[in-house]
């Protein structure tokens, strides 16, 4: 199966560079994404909206020869992009992959309050970040993640999802990667009508699965990572 890969925030297409080879070795056609405003430090990220990348999965979609059903994976607020993408072709995506990650609900964006004068959000110092974020990254992959991150359009952290009115996504199979938070702790949050899991509890067809690292696993445990996705699209 088609399987396209969407990166999250301060990554290109090469984030999925050691999961690719896993999903070609189970019959698996992986295609990687590059993102608008992401092709290098000094794209042009001033115009790139939102709509832009939920765009640019689709086209994705439309570009799988022969009309055949494709897999999406997305890893953190890829997620929120290959969602909004399933609501466009429902008819096209066998299968959602949501990698530490879920659906956005329409209306919700990752960061609203981010200051309007930003152009480019660049990737936070690790000390802002959590430690559970953290886990697996040794000093080597940091420096290594440091150094392709790219900034992220400001608009895309600003802007708010918009999903179509019907709900037929949500019939599409799907699964979450649970990585930093184990699934016991995402069924948890989902019986306690947490908003972060409202958009998942509407799902009528969904599974969670664990693998146990922190928030990037295409690094800290790319080949884990491949052999779950491949296994969640069958």
């Amino acid at each position: 199966m088609d399987i396209i890969l969407v990166p999250g925030f301060w990554l290109d297409a090469s984030a999925w560079d050691d999961v690719v080879p896993v999903l070609e070795a189970a019959g698996h056609t992986p295609r990687a994404l590059t993102l608008p405003g992401m092709e290098s430090a000094e794209a042009d990220r001033s115009e790139v909206h939102l709509a832009d990348h939920v765009a640019a999965v689709v086209a994705a979609i439309d570009a799988v020869p022969g009309a055949a059903p494709v897999a999406l994976a997305g890893h953190s607020a890829g997620g929120g992009l290959v969602y909004a993408a399933s609501d466009a072709r429902p008819d096209r995506v066998a299968h959602v992959v949501y990698v530490d990650s879920g659906p956005m609900a329409d209306g919700h964006a990752v960061d609203a309050d981010l200051p309007a004068d930003v152009v480019g959000h660049d990737l936070p110092a690790w000390d802002q970040l959590e430690e559970a974020d953290l886990v697996g990254l040794t000093d080597a992959l940091r420096a290594q993640f440091r150094a392709r991150a790219l900034p992220q359009p400001a608009g895309t952290v600003r802007e708010p999802h918009r999903l179509g009115p019907g709900d037929r996504r949500l019939d599409i199979p799907s699964t979450v990667i649970a990585c930093e938070m184990p699934g016991s702790v995402l069924r948890d949050l989902m019986a306690q009508g947490h908003p972060y899991m409202a958009e998942l509890a509407r799902h009528r067809n969904y599974e969670i699965v664990d693998l146990p690292t922190g928030h990037w696993p295409m690094f800290t445990r790319p080949v884990d990572l491949g052999e779950a996705i491949a296994a969640a699209v069958g």
